[in-house]
């Protein structure tokens, strides 16, 4: 990854940037299949559903394995950006254009050294959620701030308002680029949140640049897509999914 423009592209987020005279993609840059564990959805609808939303790049984060991104990625390799969702000892960090995959319950340190050493883009996922038992919160958050590119600052499956609103605020602070997605773990959720940004080539460099006229747009899910998740945890245990 080029350091220069990695700079470059983490220097103040402007939430309001006009695109005009060009053309913007609508993205989706959290999204889940079957390969997760709380999602019964099929790697094949959920393409065929973010083609029907509209969206010109969807990211495939599923929980602590590539092997979702990658089986969605062969389905449609023009749309599917792959990455990862990973669980670290203190709290989930999402990360694009991940080559290797990398396993939950390290450091965060060494979860975003094992990413960094691969060129992916890195994110924080819902950081501030006061619901969610994943988010890292403010502490963690700000021990390694300085290490990640951006701040998911718009998250459809945050429940209360003012938590996506603190992480908006903070990435702002800190003049980290903003990351937004559904966090789709139904169909129905697909495309709820997002960003609205130039195009961008497949690659992490020019995604990079892109994000720094990226704008956060969309809205947030009802609350019944947890119990959907709720029901997809136990349907596995209890009848176990063929992949």
């Amino acid at each position: 990854m080029d350091d220069t423009i990695r700079r470059q592209a983490s220097q103040e987020p402007d939430y309001e940037i006009p695109m005009t005279n060009q053309t913007i993609w609508k993205i989706d840059l959290h999204a889940h299949t079957i390969y997760s564990k709380d999602s019964l959805t099929p790697t094949a609808k959920l393409i065929e559903r973010a083609r029907a939303a509209g969206l010109d790049r969807i990211a495939v984060t599923e929980h602590n394995n590539l092997r979702g991104a990658l089986a969605a990625k062969a389905l449609d390799p023009e749309l599917v950006i792959v990455g990862e969702e990973i669980m670290t000892t203190h709290g989930e960090v999402i990360a694009y254009f991940v080559r290797e995959e990398v396993p939950a319950g390290l450091s965060p340190q060494e979860t975003i050294r094992l990413l960094r050493e691969q060129g992916a883009v890195i994110s924080i996922p819902h950081p501030l959620d006061s619901v969610r038992r994943s988010a890292m919160g403010r502490e963690n958050v700000l021990s390694i701030i300085a290490q990640v590119d951006a701040v998911e600052v718009l998250n459809a499956r945050c429940v209360r308002p003012a938590d996506n609103d603190a992480a908006r605020a903070l990435a702002a602070e800190y003049g980290k680029l903003a990351t937004a997605g559904s966090d789709a773990h139904t169909l129905g959720e697909v495309g709820r949140c997002g960003l609205e940004l130039p195009p961008f080539e497949d690659d992490a460099a020019s995604f990079l640049a892109a994000l720094a006229q990226a704008k956060p747009v969309g809205r947030v899910s009802p609350f019944w897509p947890h119990f959907a998740s709720t029901y997809a945890k136990w349907r596995k245990r209890i009848f176990p999914v063929k992949l």
